[in-house]
């Protein structure tokens, strides 16, 4: 009975209570623990020790209840949060370049005079050598196997940037505004090559042929700078001198553009664990580039402040609206004619009908650049009219372009979610 007396005073069973069980022993004199030997005593000691032990245990439950209640009440209410935020979240990441795109331009209605700022030390031209050297990053070798491949869709595409497009400009120019300029300007960027980063940043982000979308990009502003003159004289000046900066527009495609994309090539086959990380932070790149993209509507939103604000807000919507619509406009034309050759040329065998061609070549061939327009505007010496109302319409309607695009990048990729998710649903089953 003593030992089982010992085992019981030297067990303890939380951690909570055994400094109480420990007091309550010593309490007990040092004659009684001579005596423990002795049967009654022993078991009146033991009956003791037994209610101190029951009574700890109680008031340990009662504190573990009491306390875990209160972290349930704390879980409870976090994961509320969580679930009331995570909706926000998702939405954010799924839309982030929209979201980046408007914002861009909100803070350039606001705060016009960071813009400026941005302009003077040219942040438009270190946003686009950024987003390409991150182009470069992430352009695997076998993309640029694949554009090789894909080159019927690449002329296709360039026929349709430098040649058919610009025929729309006639249709543009029989619609009357005030001020002209206003439909003047939107007649020269229909005549204008793709732009020079917002169409690989969306190729990237759906999935496309990135490569064949840098191909189409390079190639097609390089020959810009020798048809664009033609192109100008023949559907607008109408015998009109305008002179385009060559020297100086190649000089700055080589530097925006070939530069960074060789560099981050260079750097993602040659520096050590590059590739990996590059193709593991795909996602956080492509933020980083939308982020960079934005900039250019933040700089050209706030440097046409001031004109924005004399101009009606009825006659400037209506140019919003006819540069949306001639967007949407080459959107369907790019669409039709690529899904028409598709048909016509070995059907989904047809480089045409491969998803990631198809959504390069209706994003790229579809978009016009404002930089290049802007040069042009400004060597035109208001030949055309007030070079600020030329190019404020064409600001908004290159914003218009990135933003419905970037929804259509959305729609794409929700698309193939739901293929995916239809794909492992049939896996599971079979």
């Amino acid at each position: 009975m003593a030992g089982s007396l010992q085992t019981l005073i030297n067990y303890r069973p939380l951690p909570s209570s055994q400094y109480e069980i420990s007091w309550r022993i010593r309490q007990i004199s040092p004659l009684n623990r001579l005596h423990f030997t002795s049967n009654s005593l022993h078991l009146h000691k033991l009956s003791s020790i037994s209610k101190i032990i029951r009574a700890s245990q109680g008031e340990y439950n009662h504190q573990v209840g009491h306390n875990g209640n209160q972290d349930a009440r704390n879980w409870d209410s976090s994961s509320k949060v969580l679930n009331w935020a995570q909706p926000l979240l998702n939405f954010a990441e799924t839309n982030f370049l929209p979201i980046a795109l408007i914002s861009g331009v909100a803070l350039g209605l606001t705060n016009p005079g960071l813009g400026c700022l941005a302009h003077k030390y040219s942040m438009s031209k270190f946003s686009t050598f950024g987003i390409f050297l991150i182009s470069g990053m992430t352009l695997r070798t076998e993309e640029i196997g694949a554009a090789a491949e894909a080159w019927p869709a690449g002329v296709f595409g360039l026929i349709s940037i430098l040649l058919l497009s610009p025929t729309f400009s006639r249709l543009i120019l029989q619609l009357r505004l005030k001020p002209q300029e206003f439909v003047t300007g939107l007649a020269i960027f229909s005549c204008m090559p793709t732009t020079l980063s917002s169409g690989v940043a969306l190729t990237q982000l759906v999935g496309g042929n990135s490569a064949l979308a840098l191909a189409m990009t390079v190639v097609s502003n390089l020959l810009g700078i020798l048809i664009v003159p033609f192109t100008l004289s023949k559907f607008i000046a109408d015998g009109v001198g305008v002179s385009v900066p060559t020297e100086q527009l190649l000089r700055s495609l080589l530097i925006t553009l070939l530069v960074p994309l060789i560099l981050g090539k260079v750097s993602r086959d040659s520096l050590s664990g590059m590739r990996e990380y590059v193709d593991q932070n795909r996602k956080l790149l492509s933020m980083i580039s939308a982020i960079l993209l934005s900039l250019v509507p933040f700089i050209q939103v706030s440097r046409s402040r001031s004109l924005l604000l004399m101009v009606k807000p009825t006659i400037f919507l209506v140019a919003v609206g006819m540069g949306t619509l001639l967007h949407l406009i080459l959107l369907a034309f790019n669409t039709f004619a690529a899904q028409s050759i598709s048909v016509a040329f070995g059907g989904k065998a047809s480089d045409f009908a491969k998803k990631e061609n198809f959504r390069a070549l209706v994003i790229v061939a579809s978009q016009k650049t404002l930089p290049v327009m802007v040069a042009v505007v400004e060597q035109l010496h208001g030949a055309l009219g007030e070079s600020g109302l030329l190019v404020l319409p064409c600001v908004a309607a290159h914003i218009n372009q990135i933003i419905v695009d970037s929804f259509l990048v959305n729609l794409w990729l929700r698309k193939d979610q739901l293929e995916g998710s239809r794909k492992k649903n049939d896996t599971y089953q079979t």
